[in-house]
């Protein structure tokens, strides 16, 4: 989890309508640029080839190219985070 005291980032993508060959999740110990960062460097390192979306405001990821849910979890749980179903 992250130590940043600046919880004020941009995402660079706007939340996208999840698509069938796509997961998302919501994280909510994720909260800055820094977390961001981390959790996408390890889902991209796990699941090459993915495509990773992040909306920092709802604390939500979403996963494009894979419909694996529980391996999406791991890489994030591996990057320090707390996974879980989005809403």
């Amino acid at each position: 989890m992250c130590c940043c005291t600046n919880n004020s980032v941009a995402t660079p993508f706007p939340a996208r309508r999840p698509q069938p060959d796509t997961v998302v999740l919501r994280v909510e110990d994720m909260t800055c640029g820094h977390c961001v960062r981390a959790v996408t460097a390890a889902i991209v390192r796990d699941l090459p080839g993915t495509r990773v979306t992040v909306d920092l405001g709802s604390k939500t990821l979403t996963v494009g190219g894979t419909e694996d849910a529980a391996a999406v979890a791991r890489a994030v749980a591996s990057a320090g985070y707390t996974p879980s179903p989005a809403a």
